[in-house]
């Protein structure tokens, strides 16, 4: 996989170590967008079909010829009405016509309701068409063909994962006489007899505050029942809200609520019965009083003011949650020790510690976002990815590898990033950019790590609109930061913190430990997503930056000048990224899998199940240090094996190492958006899904 890099020369110019984190990071953000917008998405499954036939192939000169989109869901799967509701996308339609031709609105069918986490769509699951009228030029010759042509955009989506998809689709006519096939005139006169009915009279509404009553002219003597109303302009009603209805002598009445009041014209749809719908236009006036009650289509959730849905509160809840506890991961200590250094260093200066404190929640949260939103665009975009997608990106690794070798060189005392033009001005600022940036490492070094409550948020966000999820990753960040927020602004903890002294050096460089073997898992990790290629350019360049690194740290002892020496390390790291980028990388041949495992399949899964045979499936990554722990402390230890041998269970395994479509597909069926992921599928049972922090208990468990 190859990519063109651009630098301009305002790279090349060195000032100081603070302003070189953020162009590594802001290249490492960069980087793997475009890594994975200049690479063509691979073809795969449309979950909802689309076909385009038409009623009449031979339509005669000036004639209006019906076609139907014909969209066909795969079982769990479902698409949109013109207004989608709280997510999801709508049909799309940019039509190709010859000249002279034109095509009319789209008219959809009824649609149904649908709740997830809160949020209310308005969908189809089973096959349907929605229909469009062509004008035939009145022009066109007896005889003449024409080729009627349209690109379609839709989002596909089960109940716990949104694909966009698309399609080209055409049907070719000839000007004929502009007859009729019996078959074909059944076939769309079933599809039209899906479609609302125009009402032929304006029904009537009324708002107070929030609520808003809709009358619709309707006989005293039909029969109505399970009815809903679909506003068809969007982001006027809150869909989620309850609904009820009434009736009132020949008016049937509909309540809702509204997000704020308007007037005008509403345009809508009025379900009722078994999938029956009636066009409505209603105009503001009196709407009648009292009445008998009649059943709605499905329970609503109730909203009041802004606030989002309780499910959506909780989803955030468990964000922070997640983040919180990622502070307790081996990916992210290295990082919390540089804070600590640096809320020791302040002592009892109240105002410092809080603005450092902030920036350094900033850095986070913004990081957070930006890594969400590239995710999220992504995976709009059609790619398949999940959390942590840019460790799946050899060029990615590396340029982090760089950056933790930097970073461990200053903790071991090699290099001063103080003396490396940091300024008198960030001194003075009392440290808040390299706060900010100090989050923005953070956050880039957890991402390897999906904690406990983290893994659900994330798999949630994928389903929620943007606005939304980029809230989860917001909470995210929130949480990561969490504690030093409560250190600053808490006094009696801020109190409790060890004073400065000489301990402070120590511990800075025992500090370099960590991060160092956190430099040699990136090399690693490097090795497997490159093979012996990915370990030579990445180990050799980060050889010869802590050679240069040492020189800055002579040169700084003697105060010589540096920039040629902050230049050479910048110009290692463009050219090993640019290497990395063109060189012929072989990943290693797959290792063979251990105790009899098997590698992820999900027909093999579903063949294993179907034989009644117990299954242990787990996703797991090189990258992933959650992952390692618990293949270390529980799942390949003897006991485990033992037990699993004698009961019979099969161990199933899926890499997420490098991307893979099928794993990013199956992980968000299970609400989640990155590894790891346990499950356990009990004899002619469904999966149940184990903790994320593994025992041995918790897994010999399973074979009693």
């Amino acid at each position: 996989m190859k990519r063109n890099v651009t630098l301009s020369p305002e790279f090349m110019k060195p000032k100081h170590i603070a302003l070189r984190v953020c162009q590594f990071l802001l290249a490492l953000f960069v980087a793997g967008s475009i890594a994975h917008a200049q690479v063509p998405p691979p073809a795969a499954p449309q979950y909802v079909r689309a076909s385009m036939e038409a009623e009449t192939r031979n339509p005669a000169p000036g004639d209006i010829v019906t076609v139907a989109i014909v969209m066909d869901p795969k079982p769990g799967w479902h698409d949109y009405w013109v207004n989608p509701g709280d997510a999801g996308t709508p049909l799309e339609l940019a039509w190709i016509l010859p000249a002279g031709a034109s095509a009319g609105p789209i008219r959809a069918p009824v649609p149904e309701t649908l709740i997830v986490s809160g949020f209310m769509n308005h969908i189809y699951k089973a096959k349907h068409a929605f229909l469009v009228d062509l004008k035939i030029p009145q022009s066109a010759i007896v005889g003449q063909n024409l080729d009627i042509k349209v690109n379609a955009r839709w989002s596909a989506c089960s109940d716990l994962v949104c694909v966009p998809e698309s399609a080209s689709l055409s049907v070719p006519m000839t000007i004929g006489a502009g007859s009729i096939g019996k078959s074909d005139r059944a076939r769309f006169d079933a599809w039209r007899s899906a479609l609302p009915v125009p009402l032929d009279r304006k029904a009537l509404y009324a708002i107070d505050g929030n609520r808003i009553d809709i009358a619709i002219p309707y006989p005293r003597s039909a029969d109505a029942s399970r009815v809903w109303f679909f506003a068809q302009r969007e982001n006027l009603f809150r869909y989620a809200a309850p609904q009820a209805a009434r009736r009132s002598g020949d008016w049937l009445i509909v309540s809702s609520e509204v997000k704020a009041p308007f007037a005008g014209e509403i345009d809508g749809l009025l379900r009722f019965n078994d999938a029956q719908g009636l066009g409505i236009r209603a105009t503001p006036g009196i709407v009648p009083t009292g009445g008998e009650a009649i059943s709605v289509l499905g329970k609503g959730i109730a909203a009041e003011g802004e606030t989002p849905p309780l499910g959506f509160v909780w989803i955030l809840a468990f964000s922070v949650l997640g983040g919180l506890l990622l502070n307790l991961m081996p990916c992210v200590f290295p990082i919390l020790g540089l804070k600590a250094l640096s809320l020791a260093k302040m002592g009892g200066d109240e105002g410092a510690a809080r603005r450092d404190a902030v920036a350094y929640t900033v850095g986070i949260i913004l990081s957070c976002l930006v890594l969400g939103g590239i995710m999220l665009a992504l995976r709009a975009a059609g790619e398949e990815v999940g959390w942590a997608f840019q460790l799946q990106d050899p060029a990615i690794v590396l340029l982090l590898l760089l950056l933790m070798v930097a970073v461990t060189a200053n903790l071991a005392g090699v290099f001063e990033v103080g003396a490396i033009g940091a300024g008198e001005t960030l001194t003075r600022k009392g440290g808040m950019s390299g706060s900010f940036w100090t989050g923005v490492l953070a956050a880039v070094v957890a991402t390897p790590c999906t904690g406990p409550f983290m893994a659900a948020a994330m798999g949630a966000a994928l389903l929620l609109p943007a606005t939304l999820a980029l809230l989860i990753f917001a909470g995210l960040g929130f949480g990561l930061a969490l504690p030093f927020l409560a250190i600053a602004f808490i006094p009696p903890l801020r109190t409790r913190m060890p004073r400065p002294g000489p301990w402070m050096v120590r511990f800075r460089q025992w500090m370099a430990v960590p991060m160092a073997l956190t430099s040699l898992a990136l090399l690693w990790l490097l090795y497997q997503l490159a093979g012996f290629s990915g370990l030579l350019i990445g180990g050799t360049a980060a050889f010869i930056i802590l050679l240069r690194l040492f020189q800055l740290g002579q040169k700084q002892k003697s105060g010589s000048p540096r920039k040629i020496v902050i230049a050479a390390i910048l110009g290692i790291s463009v050219a090993a990224l640019l290497i990395m980028d063109n060189a012929t990388t072989v990943a290693p041949a797959p290792q063979p899998m251990k105790n009899g495992s098997l590698a992820f399949d999900e027909a093999r899964l579903a063949a294993l199940r179907a034989e009644g045979k117990p299954v242990f499936l787990y996703f797991t990554a090189d990258w992933c240090v959650t992952c390692k722990v618990n293949e270390k402390a529980a799942i390949d230890r003897t006991e485990t094996s033992t037990a699993f041998a004698k009961a019979g269970i099969q161990t199933m395994v899926g890499d997420y190492t490098r991307r893979d479509a099928d794993i990013t597909r199956f992980l968000a069926k299970h609400g989640r958006s990155g590894v790891p992921l346990y499950l356990y599928y009990p004899p002619n049972a469904d999966a149940r899904v184990l903790p994320q922090i593994l025992t041995v208990n918790d897994l010999t468990a399973l074979t009693k």
